[in-house]
C-alpha cells in the first residue's frame, strides 16, 4: 500500500513514543511511503522553529525520512478542496503518488474522508483499515 503522511503524523512520530511513532515504523517496514519537497521543508520549519528543535537533529530525522521515503512533485488540483489551502499539496501529493490513504490528524483534511478514491484517515484508524485492505 503507498501511503502520504501529513506532517503533524510525522512531528508526532519524532517527539514522542506512541501510536505515530509505532504506525510510522511500521509503515516504512511493510508498505511504500510518499511525501514532497513541501512536506519535508513542512516538517524542517515546524521541528526547527516551532518545537525549538537543534537544526542537526532536524536535519538528522529529514535524512532518514528522505532516506525511506519516495519523493512526488505534488498534482496541482486546479482549485481549492480543503478549508485550509495549505493542505491541498498533501492530497496533490497522494494523487501524484498513487496512494491508497493519507493519514493525518488534520481536520481539514479529515473532514474529506476521501479524495478521488483515497481514503483519509486518523492514525489511530489505520490498523482497521490495513485489516481491511
Amino acid at each position: 500500500m503507498r501511503i502520504v503522511f501529513d506532517t503533524n503524523v510525522l512531528i508526532a512520530a519524532f517527539i514522542s513514543h506512541g501510536v505515530c511513532a509505532d504506525l510510522v515504523e511500521h509503515c516504512i517496514h511493510h508498505h511504500e511511503i510518499v511525501a514532497s519537497e513541501l512536506i519535508f521543508a513542512e516538517f524542517s520549519k515546524n521541528l526547527s522553529v516551532k518545537l525549538k528543535t537543534p537544526v542537526p537533529d532536524v536535519n538528522e530525522a529529514v535524512r532518514l525520512l528522505r532516506s525511506r521515503i519516495a519523493v512526488v512533485a505534488p498534482l496541482n488540483l486546479g482549485t481549492r478542496v480543503c478549508r485550509d489551502p495549505k493542505d491541498d499539496h498533501i492530497l496533490g501529493a497522494a494523487i501524484q503518488g498513487d496512494c491508497q490513504c493519507i493519514i493525518t490528524g488534520d481536520k481539514d483534511l479529515l473532514i474529506l474522508k476521501k479524495y478521488r478514491g483515497i481514503k483519509i484517515i486518523l492514525p489511530r484508524d489505520f490498523w482497521e483499515y490495513e485489516s481491511r485492505c
